[in-house]
């Protein structure tokens, strides 16, 4: 019998001292990518508002305003963007959690006037081949240059003026309401953006 008291002692022993150097090795990978990761995160952020935007002179990232909103449980994040001190648009980053697979988010670049400059989408995990098709030319073509004050963006299925998705009518109508969402922020908030 003593063996198998042994043999148990080890093996507990031997799981413990497993428990304790995967931890130690989980904690050193995770301080090791906060960095890289917070890094990269930044980079994708200023490369969409490069894309959203017309030229500016401005951090935008450093002038960011976020606003409370009831229509999301986080901030709404606002970058004004000015060339030569002139206000020339804003970019407001649109979320919503009504997509077919949760949360679709994305960054709506605006004139000063409400047109909309440009857009990219920033994160979605929507069905590949269908509502991924959000991020394509001929999907967002449809918005550009519109101003929601006389355009609608929901489908034409519900009455709007957008082309749903082949197959993805449910991301289409999410796509529309982060837009929305945007427009509606950058109208609220567009008199703190001129200095």
């Amino acid at each position: 019998m003593p063996k198998k008291k042994d043999t148990f002692f080890n093996m507990v022993i031997s799981l413990i001292a497993i428990t304790i150097i995967a931890g130690f090795a989980l904690g050193f990978v995770n301080k090791a990518t906060v960095g890289p990761i917070a890094k990269a995160k930044l980079e994708r952020k200023i490369n969409a508002l490069k894309l959203v935007l017309p030229r500016f002179d401005n951090n935008p990232v450093s002038d960011v305003q976020k606003i409370k909103s009831e229509k999301t449980k986080d901030s709404v994040e606002l970058f004004p963007a000015y060339l030569k001190n002139e206000f020339i648009g804003a970019a407001v980053i649109g979320v919503t959690d009504k997509g077919f697979s949760g949360i679709i988010k994305i960054m709506v670049g605006f004139k000063p006037n409400g047109d909309i400059q440009n857009m990219v989408v920033l994160e979605q995990k929507e069905t590949p081949g269908l509502g991924t098709k959000i991020k394509d030319e001929n999907f967002l073509k449809q918005f550009r240059e519109k101003n929601l004050a006389a355009f609608n963006v929901k489908v034409t299925k519900d009455g709007g003026e957008v082309d749903a998705l082949t197959g993805a009518t449910i991301t289409s109508r999410a796509f529309g309401d982060a837009v929305q969402m945007a427009y509606d922020e950058f109208v609220k908030n567009n008199k703190d953006f001129n200095k």
